[in-house]
C-alpha cells in the first residue's frame, strides 16, 4: 500500500516501489523527497512511515525491511542509507542471496527535529531520538540519545547540540 498525503512533493524522478506483500508505505504532509530517492520493499514486511515536514535528498535509499519510521522536520542529505534489515551469512555451504534474512533487530526509529549528514548509514535496530545529529558518513547501528551529536564508523558521541 502507498499512502501519500497531497501536500506532500516528490520529485517525479524519485523511486518509490509498491510492495507486493501489503507493506505500508506512508509519506505525510509537506514531505519532501528529492530526485533520485529510492523507497524499496525488500526484506521484511515492516513499514515505512515518514512524519510531516521532512525533507529526504538526492541518492537517498529506504529499504523496508523490519519497518522505519521518520518524525516532524526530520532533514536527511544526500546519498544517505536506511536498512532495517539483516542478510543471513550463517550457512557456508549456500550463496548469501539464497540464505533469506536474519531476524529483525526492531527496524529503524528516527525521532522528531534530526538530522542526517550526506552518505550516512543507518542500520536495523537504530534508534535516533529528538533533535540527534548525526554526522556526515557515519553508521548508525544502535541508540542515539535525543540531541546527541555523533560521528563516525561506527558512531560514536561527539558532543550535544546547544551545549
Amino acid at each position: 500500500m502507498l499512502k501519500i498525503d497531497p501536500t506532500a512533493r516528490i520529485s517525479p524522478m524519485a523511486d518509490i516501489e509498491e510492495s507486493v506483500r501489503g507493506t505500508l508505505i506512508e509519506i505525510g504532509p509537506r514531505v519532501m523527497i528529492d530526485s533520485f530517492v529510492k523507497i524499496k520493499p525488500a526484506g521484511g514486511s515492516g513499514d515505512v512511515v515518514i512524519g510531516p515536514d521532512t525533507a529526504i535528498n538526492s541518492g537517498t535509499v529506504i529499504y523496508t525491511g523490519n519497518g522505519v519510521t521518520i518524525g516532524q522536520g526530520v532533514a536527511i542529505a544526500a546519498n544517505c542509507t536506511l536498512a532495517p534489515t539483516n542478510h543471513a551469512i550463517a550457512d557456508r555451504d549456500r550463496f548469501i542471496k539464497d540464505q533469506g534474512f536474519q531476524a529483525s533487530k526492531g527496524g529503524i526509529v528516527i525521532e522528531d527535529d534530526c538530522w542526517l549528514g550526506s552518505g550516512v548509514v543507518v542500520l536495523d535496530g537504530a534508534v535516533i531520538r529528538r533533535g540527534a545529529v548525526i554526522a556526515a558518513g557515519s553508521v548508525v547501528r544502535g541508540e542515539v540519545p535525543a540531541y546527541a551529536i555523533f560521528a563516525g564508523a561506527p558512531a560514536r558521541r561527539i558532543g550535544e547540540r546547544g551545549g
